[in-house]
């Protein structure tokens, strides 16, 4: 059985981004603290269960917003014994390659500013 990897496929950004998201029964905004062109992480004391769908509205700093679908991946409850920051894995789900590429862009383009300083 192959064990999963750790290594992130895509580069991230790791910068706070006003996240809102939806999924049945509920409505809620935070933060996420890293973003890249396949998922993001959202700080929440509160995470959804692995499974569970969603739809985010992400507004990136220089850009428009973006209303994707997503499905949380992982979880990291508010007190664990590991003491990771609580929140939860989004992948992104239903982008079509060049929204895909357009938002990869964007993470691309924020990385090098805040490199920069």
């Amino acid at each position: 059985m192959k064990q999963p990897s750790n290594k992130r496929r895509a580069a991230r950004l790791h910068h706070e981004i006003p996240v809102a998201y939806r999924s049945v029964g509920s409505f809620l905004t935070d933060w996420a603290t890293n973003i890249s062109e396949g998922g993001l992480f959202i700080n929440t004391r509160k995470p959804l269960p692995v499974g569970t769908l969603v739809k985010l509205l992400i507004q990136l700093p220089g850009a428009s917003s973006f209303q994707l679908d997503g499905r949380v991946t992982r979880v990291a409850e508010f007190d664990n014994h590991a003491n990771m920051v609580p929140g939860m894995g989004v992948e992104f789900t239903h982008v079509d390659d060049g929204r895909r590429r357009e938002i990869e862009g964007i993470v691309e383009r924020l990385r090098a500013k805040l490199e920069q300083g």
